[in-house]
């Protein structure tokens, strides 16, 4: 698969996109990933940037140079969702990952967005934030996250604001245009004439985007909880149960028993489920029999758990995470060299060819102040693997959030997708260290980030439910009754559904809607006759034409 180094408004349907907003702002999905000669124009026309320039400032902007090159900025306002952008290019070393952070009178915002730039051409930089407090005064700076002397240029920044309002307005036309399509019923009798005054009733039976949780062995025999969790979720990933610590805990004693009886329940309800995960890099989660063998042993062994467990679970997995969390372990590469990784994606390909396999990390989308797992290194990692020759084709973003910061997320998402991949949240929560009703109100807005990102192919929650609890993030009590959390995924998870609708055909014969891509029921009623029949509804430019006779 080759890649495209520039995303920009999505498409087919971008021509909605070419009209302002009648209140604000359109949003700019434009990115790049090519390092380039001369850097492209600023998004926005440089937004509040636009007649500034960059240039060496002080504490509280005087001009004694201690921040350079730098921005100041006048009259931030609370919770104004800002998207910045810039170009970069260094002198000296060969590269360098840039950080751009924000100083306030009353607070430091570490990262606002990274980039690894090089010497020679210009390299994109796209995050964003949003303030706590209004700040009358506040400086915009770059600086190496190395810590090394380097000189760094900036051209072509931008800084754009957004009233939430807005933002919002942004997110549901995406919405609107990547997960709904238009359709229309035509209703006839058996010779082809048009029926008007015909009833009609159409319920949406299941839905296209996949939105799921982790389960874990305790969803085995609680059949409330069962329940519960079917009727909401189409999308499920086991979350400890398939880890080689859980079904190879001791040398050549194989146990696939609990995950075979939570794929059960699987089929049972028509659920799709990931398969996370055929190794962990990080030697803590790897089994304390494994971190002794070395060699040829560990050659053997990791083999042979690629073999038992991808021709057990062919086909059954519609994607498998093969070497989690990568960037920051490296526990097989350091014992097996450098090409470990490599080998392990082509054998899972050999033993589950239709399964896309992930590179799954976690402090990707949830900060930018991670060195180890910077958007810039994810897609270095990706397309070194490619290179070799890896089948990949998936991005795995955990989405481990504390306090998320939605113009850096999207940011970092419109830079993932110019690799042209499917990109999933695999493992969303919010940190236990906020209370719930922060959770959800975070929840809320990393979800809505990525249902309405166009990039985005599905969302997993990591809410497994313990008699002790959750990982971080509980939607409900040992009761299944709602926290906070569980609150807000019932309020999207009707939001994003289309509710069942009742019409009547016109002079036409006709009767169209607007609905979310999935499968629909349509029953018909005309005089003393009824007939029910169902269509699927998937992604497309044109509206989708329904034919039904009586």
């Amino acid at each position: 698969m080759g890649y495209s180094s520039t995303t920009t408004t999505p498409r087919p349907t971008a021509r909605i996109f070419l009209y302002k907003l009648s209140d604000g702002p359109l949003y700019d999905f434009t990115a790049y990933t090519e390092c380039k000669v001369k850097p492209e124009r600023p998004l926005y026309n440089g937004g509040i940037l636009n007649k500034e320039k960059p240039r060496a400032v002080g504490e509280y902007g005087s001009d004694d140079g201690f921040y350079s090159p730098a921005f100041i900025l006048r009259n931030l306002t609370q919770s104004t969702i800002y998207c910045f952008s810039s170009w970069v290019k260094i002198e000296g070393e060969g590269s360098a990952l840039i950080r751009a952070s924000l100083k306030t009178e009353d607070e430091t915002y570490n990262c606002v967005g990274t980039v690894l730039a090089k010497r020679g051409c210009w390299s994109f930089l796209k995050g964003g934030f949003v303030l706590e407090t209004p700040s009358n005064l506040s400086i915009l700076y770059f600086q190496s996250s190395d810590d090394i002397d380097v000189g760094i240029n900036i051209a072509s920044s931008s800084l754009q604001p957004f009233s939430n309002e807005q933002w919002r307005i942004n997110q549901q036309y995406i919405v609107n245009y990547k997960r709904k399509r238009a359709v229309t019923v035509h209703v006839s009798n058996e010779n082809g004439e048009r029926l008007q005054g015909a009833t009609i009733f159409i319920e949406q039976v299941a839905k296209d985007f996949p939105f799921g949780s982790a389960i874990a062995k305790t969803i085995l025999g609680n059949f409330p909880y069962q329940k519960w969790f079917a009727k909401r979720f189409n999308a499920a990933v086991f979350e400890n149960e398939l880890k080689w610590y859980a079904t190879e805990p001791e040398q050549g004693q194989v146990n696939y028993t609990i995950a075979d009886k939570m794929l059960e329940f699987i089929r049972a309800n028509q659920i799709i489920a990931r398969g996370h995960n055929i190794f962990w890099e990080d030697p803590k989660y790897t089994p304390p029999w494994v971190r002794n063998l070395t060699g040829s042993d560990l050659k053997s062994a990791v083999d042979f758990r690629i073999q038992s467990l991808l021709s057990k679970y062919k086909d059954e997995f519609i994607h498998w995470d093969v070497s989690n969390e990568m960037l920051h372990f490296d526990f097989y590469e350091k014992r097996l060299g450098p090409d470990a990784t490599l080998s392990f994606y082509e054998s899972a390909h050999k033993y589950d060819p239709l399964a896309t396999l992930f590179m799954n990390e976690f402090n990707v989308v949830e900060t930018c102040s991670d060195v180890n797992s910077t958007v810039d290194t994810f897609i270095s990692r990706l397309i070194k693997l490619k290179k070799g020759g890896v089948f990949m084709d998936g991005i795995g973003l955990e989405g481990h959030f504390t306090v998320p910061n939605p113009p850096l997320m999207r940011g970092i998402l419109d830079k993932l997708a110019t690799l042209g991949i499917p990109i999933w949240l695999t493992e969303v929560d919010i940190s236990k260290t906020l209370d719930k009703t922060s959770q959800a109100i975070y929840l809320e807005q990393v979800l809505r980030e990525g249902f309405s990102h166009p990039s985005v192919n599905g969302i997993m929650l990591w809410t497994a439910l313990h008699p002790n609890g959750c990982y971080q993030m509980c939607l409900t009590d040992n009761n299944l009754q709602n926290l906070p959390a569980g609150d807000v995924v019932d309020k999207l998870l009707k939001e994003w559904q289309t509710l069942e609708l009742e019409g009547v055909s016109d002079n036409h014969g006709s009767y169209s809607f607007y609905g979310f891509l999935g499968e629909y029921k349509v029953n018909v009623k005309y005089q003393n006759r009824a007939v029910t029949s169902t269509f699927s509804l998937s992604q497309g430019e044109e509206t989708k034409h329904f034919s039904i006779q009586l």
